[in-house]
């Protein structure tokens, strides 16, 4: 086993039986018959191994939608849809670590920044999320870029800036969704992917106000 295989397996299993990070790296790699300095070569914290994990489950969704043939003639809210209910998936491999790591983020939220019933945004101590939330950023651009190419996604003056960031919080509420949903294999989680998608894809997408506003535009430019 590579040793940083053996670093995020060795730690997992730490903070689910203690419910708790280690103490020091000393007191963990000694336990582990590593090398500090090996533990240093791979990770910079143990925060950082939790970074990676994170960021690992968008990487292997990601990658395992864009492997399916079929994936690629999906429409822009389809593609979202199904990496949404491939995440979801993979998270359920870990739940037992996914609710650990996920509930000490939700111990540092804040409690002004609500994005949604049961949402939340990490509070500024951590930065676990954060290499996850970059590589997301950057399909969800590639996903919107996509979409305003296909009319599904309409450009708007100010706001279009802004819809990484909602579909970022969509993720989050998702989620948070899934780690508090009891129901029976999930089946909440499956809905509320498919409502959350759908209403935003809704927003987003060209509407009756739209159609009212360029009316609006051309009768003032040609008054």
């Amino acid at each position: 086993m590579e040793t940083l295989e053996k670093i995020r397996k060795a730690y997992t299993e730490y903070v689910l039986e203690h419910g708790k990070q280690p103490t020091s790296v000393f007191q963990f790699v000694k336990k582990l018959k590593i090398a500090e300095a090996d533990f240093y070569k791979e990770y910079a914290s143990f925060d950082a191994i939790e970074a990676d994990v994170w960021t690992t489950f968008f990487n292997e969704a990601k990658a395992t939608v864009e492997a399916d043939s079929t994936y690629q003639s999906y429409s822009v809210r389809e593609k979202l849809l199904a990496f949404y209910y491939t995440w979801i998936e993979l998270l359920k491999s870990q739940r037992s670590f996914v609710v650990y790591s996920f509930g000490r983020l939700r111990s540092e939220r804040h409690p002004s920044r609500r994005i949604g019933p049961g949402a939340w945004q990490p509070g500024q101590k951590s930065r676990v999320l954060e290499p996850f939330k970059d590589a997301f950023y950057d399909y969800a651009r590639d996903l919107l870029a996509e979409g305003r190419e296909s009319k599904e996604v309409e450009p708007r003056p100010f706001i279009t800036d802004r819809y990484p960031d909602a579909l970022w919080g969509q993720t989050l509420y998702l989620l948070d969704f899934w780690v508090r949903d009891v129901s029976k294999n999930f089946e909440k989680t499956d809905t509320a992917i498919e409502k959350t998608v759908n209403t935003s894809f809704d927003l987003i997408g060209r509407s009756p106000l739209d159609t009212l506003f360029d009316l609006a535009k051309f009768m003032y430019q040609n008054k």
